[in-house]
């Protein structure tokens, strides 16, 4: 029989007591606590009620526990990051200052991270990426709510909450859609997890197409750069001579050494010149021209055409010279991209 009936029937005021001058309103639920108070009885149900409540806060703290509601400690090391990287990898002033404020203040907000599909005891990360990197730095554990999420909730609770942080990129968010997109997640996933609409998420995934990864990851963040000059850049570069161009920017020490935004904007004029320079070289006053020694031994005819380039030779030397220039193709080639780079 349940704890509650055997109870019930010991707390039956009307058959144990009879008040000598009973109060109108006097009710069962006084007398049995009055009766509760005294003797064995009364210690034995206080100690099946402490027992009850905390079952009850057992229950509550594996509610909450499932429910990812509660903030554990976590060792920074048996965390992992997201299974698709959201922002680039950068230790900038803003990090600094990251690591600084919880080394004085402690970690104000907690990560979220679930359990790691398949490692035991591992955890992966779905927000939060810097506030671990801190903690790790520090020597600190990391304040965290641990929930049970499938790859779709992830990457929508990761995107969402990165989505409304100032400090990630234009660029950033655009190739974080191109990786889920790469992934195999649907339109509406990505949509979700960028708080974008159609509009929004198609200028996206264009820029991030087509640039080459090499150049996205060559300019970082670039967080002053908006979604505008992004999409002109990104059409620019489709040029092959433009393309070569940013290519070339990649080696050189003062594209190294600028930061984002200094690196976008040598970019940005570099593709600018080659796409007036492949106008030119289109219109029909550069179509064609010719070139010859002062002594007639070589002559040439040089011929543009759009991104063609023709080099016919004529005379004497025109064979023995071509030879040469075959022969040294390699040579010349370095000699050009140097003559750029300087």
């Amino acid at each position: 029989m349940a704890r509650k009936n055997i109870l019930a029937g010991l707390m039956d005021d009307t058959k144990k007591f009879t008040a000598v001058n009973p109060e109108p309103e006097e009710t069962a639920e006084r007398l049995s606590s009055a009766f509760k108070s005294k003797g064995a009885l009364g210690a034995v149900t206080r100690s099946i009620d402490a027992l009850a409540a905390r079952a009850d806060a057992a229950r509550a703290m594996e509610e909450k526990l499932v429910t990812g509601q509660i903030i554990v400690d976590l060792d920074p090391d048996l965390v992992e990051d997201s299974f698709v990287s959201d922002r680039l990898q950068r230790i900038d002033d803003a990090f600094r200052d990251l690591v600084e404020a919880i080394r004085v203040h402690g970690q104000d907000s907690p990560v979220l991270v679930r359990p790691h599909p398949d490692k035991t005891g591992r955890y992966q990360i779905a927000f939060g990426h810097r506030r671990v990197r801190a903690a790790k730095e520090l020597g600190r554990t990391v304040r965290a709510v641990v929930k049970n999420l499938d790859d779709r909730d992830h990457v929508i609770a990761q995107g969402q909450e990165n989505s409304a942080r100032a400090d990630l990129s234009f660029i950033e968010k655009a190739m974080f859609a191109h990786r889920l997109e790469q992934r195999g997640f649907d339109r509406d996933t990505i949509m979700s997890a960028m708080n974008a609409d159609k509009t929004t998420l198609s200028k996206m995934l264009s820029v991030s197409k087509r640039i080459p990864q090499d150049v996205l990851s060559s300019i970082e963040s670039a967080r002053e750069v908006g979604r505008d000059r992004w999409h002109d850049l990104s059409t620019r570069i489709e040029n092959p001579e433009s393309l070569a161009r940013a290519r070339l920017l990649l080696r050189r020490d003062d594209y190294l050494t600028a930061d984002g935004e200094r690196r976008f904007d040598m970019l940005e004029r570099a593709v600018r010149t080659a796409g007036a320079a492949a106008s030119g070289a289109r219109s029909p006053k550069s179509a064609a021209r010719t070139w010859q020694r002062q002594d007639g031994a070589v002559k040439a005819k040089i011929t543009l055409d759009g991104k063609k380039f023709t080099l016919a030779l004529q005379a004497p030397k025109a064979a023995a010279f071509g030879a040469y220039i075959e022969d040294n193709l390699d040579r010349l080639y370095e000699a050009f991209e140097k003559a750029h780079t300087e």
